[in-house]
């Protein structure tokens, strides 16, 4: 009988298993990132001072005001070998014991202080020559005004010009201009401590006049004339240290003695070591003497001002000031004989 029944045969085939990827490791290595970070995290806490986790609070609550007030850096990493206040991994050091105090000597604390007064000197000088730049009415006479750091201070020369005389001639009557210029000046200066000196220059040609007023009055009438001015304009008068005419004796211009520079106005913002010189220079008491009787400067009278006691304008300076008008000085400066130019 015959069998016509088909006959299945069923193949099956067999692979091997596929590649699966490297994903795991990227999780894994996020993961391995994620604790380190994590126990960096608690490193840093539990070595952190109570300061520095105020800081770092205050940074997460505050991120912007907390970088524009303070430094970025919470917490020093830079090595520094100041010890934590509340503990120290250096067994040599004991935060109980307190350390000793830095001593410094008397010669690095006058270095010190002297730098610091020669940066103030130089602001001083940045800012009255922006003043002078910036002014129209005193930029016209930069020229006549030099400004120069010096070994007693800053000095200011304000100096005259053949066309542009500070002083009547040959008195020590003050031009309009040259009142206008030391009131801005003495504005500024009044910012800083520092006491002033006030010195009068004439050029080295004989004053024209007879009896025993000469280009030494002249000077020292000029420099007091500045200092009116300065007090007009509300400059505390116990500021300025000393006035001295000094005549032909220290000239600008030594080649040519007769130049109009070498009639000027030198105000000299003393440093402290300059100041103290002054002040033993008028008094050194004999020996014997009691320092402490030294002569009491005597009182000034009050600078002129407005019925406010609001400081007075230029105008009103020149006209309540200026002592000098209408032969005031006849008495004790005469007049110049002939054609004098100081």
């Amino acid at each position: 009988m015959d069998n016509n029944q088909p006959i299945i045969v069923k193949r099956v085939k067999k692979t091997a298993g596929g590649h699966h990827g490297g994903a795991w490791k990227i999780a894994f290595a996020d993961f391995m990132t994620a604790m380190m970070a994590f126990f960096l995290v608690m490193w840093l806490m539990s070595s952190a001072t109570p300061e520095q986790k105020r800081a770092i609070s205050g940074y997460f609550q505050d991120p912007i005001g907390f970088t524009e007030s303070a430094s970025p850096h919470v917490i020093d990493l830079g090595g520094t070998p100041t010890p934590s206040p509340d503990r120290t991994l250096n067994p040599e050091i004991d935060p109980a014991v307190p350390q000793a105090d830095v001593q410094i000597d008397g010669d690095q604390v006058e270095t010190l202080a002297e730098q610091i007064e020669r940066e103030r000197l130089e602001l001083l000088l940045q800012e009255l020559q922006n003043k002078v730049d910036e002014n129209p009415e005193l930029e016209r006479f930069k020229d006549q005004i030099l400004f120069e750091i010096t070994k007693d201070g800053l000095r200011i020369q304000i100096m005259d010009d053949e066309n542009r005389p500070m002083f009547a001639l040959g008195s020590a009557q003050l031009q309009p201009y040259f009142e206008d210029i030391l009131l801005a000046m003495g504005d500024t200066i009044r910012a800083v401590p520092n006491k002033i000196s006030i010195s009068g220059h004439t050029d080295a040609k004989p004053y024209a006049g007879n009896g025993d007023f000469g280009n030494w009055e002249l000077s020292a009438n000029r420099a007091n004339a500045a200092r009116r001015t300065l007090i007009a304009g509300r400059y505390p008068e116990e500021q300025i240290a000393r006035v001295v005419g000094y005549a032909s004796s220290a000239l600008f211009d030594r080649k040519n003695p007769l130049n109009p520079i070498n009639r000027r106005i030198d105000i000299l913002v003393l440093t402290k070591k300059a100041q103290r010189n002054i002040e033993n220079e008028q008094f050194v008491p004999a020996e014997g003497d009691d320092a402490s009787k030294a002569p009491a400067a005597p009182a000034n009278p009050s600078a002129p001002a407005g019925a406010s006691g609001e400081p007075l304008s230029p105008g009103q300076v020149r006209e309540r000031l200026n002592i000098f008008d209408e032969g005031v000085l006849k008495l004790d400066q005469p007049r110049p004989a002939g054609g004098d130019d100081q």
